[in-house]
């Protein structure tokens, strides 16, 4: 039983989470190029498919995209079998998101994904993965350990792989020269709809 309280268990999980940033930002390399310009070349949309976790960070990401100037959408993997594979083109490039880069699903969607000839980008924490090979492109987000004291729940995983769908959306938004009045069209509601309708009529 942990002597710890509150305070020092969200301490340390936040810590934790902040060096695995650290380290994947060292570990960034030339792979984060051919992703960027993988996308970029695309004529059609970016598809983001993952199962459990994976596939909730992929639809923040995908989210993302779409307001940043790339349109995207989240595919869940499991429904891509049963007829929604109809949503994906060869113009199209698909992002498969699996820590392990074994889960089922995913590597099973590679052939029909391939047979309707759109690209495959891996983000996995495994770039030996049978994913990992089967794939366009691959983005590493490994991370030493989790944050949970079992090592079990994705906490630094997904953290991980938030930050590098945050960090693809701002490279391609600034790579295309996206700017607050292409960003205000997106966002025509709420506060920060309401913000940038002002800075944009000054």
């Amino acid at each position: 039983m942990t002597r710890e309280g509150p305070l020092e268990i969200g301490r340390r999980v936040l810590m934790s989470e902040s060096a695995a940033l650290s380290e994947l930002a060292r570990r960034l390399d030339e792979s984060f190029d051919a992703v960027v310009n993988l996308v970029l070349e695309c004529k059609g949309r970016v598809i983001i498919t993952g199962i459990g976790k994976s596939g909730h960070v992929g639809k923040k990401i995908a989210a993302t995209l779409a307001s940043t100037g790339t349109p995207a959408f989240f595919v869940h993997a499991t429904e891509a079998f049963h007829g929604d594979l109809g949503m994906i083109t060869a113009d199209d490039v698909v992002i498969a998101i699996s820590n392990s880069g074994e889960t089922e699903e995913l590597v099973r969607l590679v052939a029909p994904v391939r047979r309707i000839g759109a690209k495959i980008i891996a983000v996995t924490g495994n770039a030996g993965s049978s994913l990992a090979q089967q794939c366009d492109a691959v983005l590493p987000c490994t991370v030493a350990r989790e944050a949970d004291p079992l090592n079990l729940a994705p906490t630094n995983s997904t953290a991980v792989v938030l930050a590098m769908g945050d960090a693809l959306a701002v490279a391609l938004m600034t790579l295309r020269g996206f700017d607050a009045e292409d960003f205000a069209r997106y966002h025509p509601g709420g506060s920060l709809g309401k913000r940038l309708r002002v800075q944009t009529t000054r």
